[in-house]
């Protein structure tokens, strides 16, 4: 409840039933324009894989996974997904999908520890995708490339809300800054990762910080990522590392950082093996997934998710994501809210 913001004055500008709709319109519209830019078909999903493969996702890799026994298969483990960044590079490898083309689908967890606050829920809920690409496009340039065609996404879905909702200006800046993490730690030493991310997305109002995972000139990481999706550890040049990275936006309800998109170009044999080790891991290379990619048997990727609720707060100028989406709030938190204007849902 600490983190609970509840900005003074605060009044939403739709009512229920006019959110639903337009939760509709943001959904149709983001996912058409994602689809066009990046060339993806869309894909179902499972909500839940085998436990003991090395397909669910560790995200910080400290993270409790929801787990089930399934009764007709000799009460095996399931758990359910975390995020589908390796279920998405075994999809493509099954679909034969070509160079420069993916997939991208809808993805539903639950998420246990989370600290719940105004942006942060047990349900999650974004649109996972993953594109095929070609070894000499495991560079920083392709990395910002496609990061500038998610924006142009974001930006042209802002512009058809704008339409239908004329009392929601755009605040979107005309392009998105780039930042690698040890820019950021140089330029503000004194301050923690999640105060430079405030600081940077007030000022340029919509960044991507590049390098996440690896260790700092500081001997800390800007944030924790697991060692098996994300390509946090090839050196882009003398000092930085790091093939991924986050779009934050500066949220003007809130006033804070507000990540949409954690996203980067996927490990290969080369950095799967080098980050296996750097955190202590190699035992993971047993399992299906880190085998068969050792094996060479998956396709290069690069991949993502994006925030479906969290977008839509954005766009709607919304002061939780229980304004949005369905979920289970402390009693305290739903009665501070009421009496603060916040109609969660």
């Amino acid at each position: 409840m600490s983190k609970l913001i509840t900005p003074k004055g605060y009044k939403s500008l739709l009512d229920l039933n006019q959110t639903e709709q337009a939760i509709k319109l943001i959904k149709d519209t983001f996912q058409l324009n994602l689809s066009s830019e990046l060339k993806l078909r869309r894909v179902t999903a499972p909500l839940f894989v085998l436990k003991g493969t090395g397909i669910n996702d560790d995200l910080n890799g400290i993270e409790n996974k929801v787990t089930f026994q399934i009764k007709d298969y000799d009460n095996r483990e399931a758990e359910v997904v975390n995020s589908l960044a390796k279920w998405k590079r075994l999809a493509l490898a099954d679909y034969g999908m070509n160079d420069g083309y993916g997939i991208y689908t809808d993805m539903n967890a639950v998420r246990p520890d989370e600290e719940l606050d105004n942006i942060h829920s047990l349900y999650v809920d974004q649109w996972d995708w993953e594109l095929v690409i070609h070894k000499e496009d495991r560079n920083l340039d392709y990395l910002k490339f496609i990061v500038k065609k998610i924006y142009e996404a974001i930006k042209r879905t802002e512009f058809v809300i704008q339409e239908y909702y004329t009392d929601m200006l755009p605040v979107l800046p005309d392009t998105i800054t780039f930042i690698h993490s040890e820019d950021l730690l140089a330029e503000y030493p004194d301050k923690t990762p999640k105060e430079r991310e405030k600081i940077v997305a007030k000022k340029y109002g919509a960044i991507f910080i590049i390098g996440i995972g690896n260790t700092l000139s500081n001997e800390q990481p800007h944030d924790g990522r697991a060692p098996d999706y994300d390509d946090w550890i090839t050196e882009t040049k003398p000092g930085y590392n790091g093939l991924n990275g986050d779009i934050i936006l500066w949220n003007p309800i809130l006033e804070i950082a507000f990540e949409i998109s954690s996203m980067g170009i996927r490990v290969d044999a080369e950095s799967l093996t080098k980050q296996l080790i750097v955190t202590g891991t190699t035992d993971r290379k047993e399992l299906e997934f880190h085998a068969r990619l050792l094996k060479g048997e998956l396709p290069l990727t690069i991949g993502g998710g994006i925030g479906q609720s969290r977008l839509c707060m954005y766009y709607l100028r919304k002061a939780h994501i229980g304004e949005i989406q369905s979920s289970i709030w402390p009693k305290s938190m739903f009665e501070k809210c009421k009496q603060n204007n916040i109609q969660l849902v």
